[in-house]
C-alpha cells in the first residue's frame, strides 16, 4: 500500500492554451505537487481545497521563500475549508 500525504491548494493560475495550473502543498510547505489541467477538465472535476497524493509524487519546494509562502497558504486553506470542498 502506498503512503499518501494530505496537501492543500496554495496556488492556481490561468495560462494561455486554456490550461489551469494548480499547486498543492503540505502544511509545512516542504513538499508540493503542480498539475496542469485543461479548463474542460476543471469543469468536469473541479479544484478542491485539499488532495491526497502518493508520497513519491511530491517534490521538495525549491527555496525558502516559496516554502514559507506555501506553508502560510496551505495552513490558511486547511483552516478555512474541508479537503473535498470546491474552491
Amino acid at each position: 500500500m502506498t503512503d499518501t500525504v494530505q496537501c492543500w491548494l496554495v496556488e492556481r493560475s490561468f495560462g494561455d492554451r486554456n490550461l489551469v495550473t494548480v499547486v498543492y502543498a503540505t502544511e509545512d510547505g516542504e513538499l508540493y505537487r503542480q498539475q496542469e489541467r485543461s479548463e474542460h477538465a476543471v469543469r468536469r472535476s473541479p479544484v478542491t481545497a485539499g488532495a491526497e497524493f502518493p508520497a513519491g509524487e511530491l517534490e521538495e519546494t525549491p527555496d525558502e521563500e516559496t516554502r514559507e509562502r506555501y506553508a502560510a497558504e496551505a495552513r490558511r486553506t486547511a483552516e478555512s475549508y474541508e479537503p473535498d470542498e470546491e474552491i
